[in-house]
């Protein structure tokens, strides 16, 4: 039998990143086209069904060598319907029936889930999560994002939204202002745009240091910044890492009491940072922690990058099909 590949889509607010995958999860072609979010998103599904099309035809092959799409889709997400919620973003109303728009498009089966969720699914197949069935992957990137497996299934939740991993309220007193409309959200401390927005506050009130000073000439500091500077002990950057990761490591453990998974996974630009913030994640994560959760639930850094959503959303396609 002639082998047969999986589609898998990881939507995005600027960019649409594509890949046909085999059935174990081994990427044979991936590319990516521009997210169209004009005239209300109606172009993304159609722009989405000429590229595999185009593709296709660029490799020699038919549309018989593909079994079904998955796609992660930011946003909430009906997993039994397709229909997505909330995602201004992509200019789509609210319950918007993306499944059978794709289905439509495409002629193609299709199944829908929240991109963090698809990440952690990559994750948990081909990734950090090495075959471990109960397991949480936190995105740190713009946002943070969340999914939570438990015995090798993603946790829905009653309207779709488990997993917000970013709006557990981390700061419950004077919090800065989330997106989501609420105030103190893990997501304004423990993303790039948190830890940005804490960097520039301290370094107004600083005078010495390498992050001063790039802040002085550029009038701007990054994430990416914070972390290099922490590196070369500069004080104001290891505050800023100590203040993000007591959040983040609070957070992660009370999400490890609730749930004791196997792997907590973080992924996303900001977990890049490497050591210099998993250390000081960790430790924050073993104070606040249960001793058997402490024991038994490990921390590691994602290992797909950009891979894991199409890697995550063919896998939603595999799932079905078994």
């Amino acid at each position: 039998m002639t082998e047969k590949w999986l589609v898998g889509v990881d939507l995005g607010g600027t960019t649409t990143k594509l890949a046909f995958i085999n059935y174990y999860g081994e990427i044979i072609h991936k590319w990516e086209i521009p997210t169209d979010n004009s005239d209300e998103g109606k172009n993304i599904t159609i722009n989405i069904a000429k590229a595999i099309d185009q593709k296709l035809n660029e490799i020699g092959q038919s549309k018989d060598k593909l079994l079904g799409i998955g796609m992660g889709a930011p946003g909430p997400v009906d997993y039994s319907t397709g229909i997505i919620y909330n995602t201004v973003n992509l200019g789509w109303k609210d319950n918007y029936p993306l499944k059978d728009l794709l289905e439509v498009e495409t002629s193609l089966p299709a199944f829908i889930d929240n991109d963090a969720n698809c990440a952690a699914l990559g994750e948990m197949w081909k990734g950090a999560g090495d075959g471990a069935k109960d397991l949480v992957c936190v995105t740190l990137g713009t946002g943070v994002g969340g999914g939570v497996i438990a015995n090798g299934n993603i946790v829905q939740g009653i309207s779709g939204a488990a997993g917000e991993i970013g709006h557990i309220t981390s700061v419950p007193e004077g919090g800065a202002p989330c997106n989501c409309g609420k105030k103190g959200c893990l997501e304004t401390v423990a993303s790039a745009t948190g830890i940005v927005r804490i960097a520039t506050e301290r370094v107004k009130n600083g005078s010495t240091g390498k992050l001063y000073e790039i802040f002085e000439k550029d009038k701007k500091v990054t994430a990416k910044d914070v972390f290099d500077c922490a590196r070369e002990q500069d004080p104001i950057a290891l505050e800023v890492i100590e203040e993000v990761s007591f959040h983040l490591g609070l957070a992660l453990a009370n999400l490890g009491n609730t749930l004791n998974p196997e792997k907590i996974v973080l992924g996303g630009g900001v977990s890049k940072a490497g050591d210099i913030l998993l250390q000081s994640v960790q430790k924050n994560f073993d104070k606040f922690s249960f001793s058997r959760v402490k024991e038994s639930t490990k921390i590691a850094v994602a290992t797909l990058g950009n891979d894991a959503g199409v890697i995550g959303a063919a896998w939603l396609m595999r799932n079905s099909i078994k």
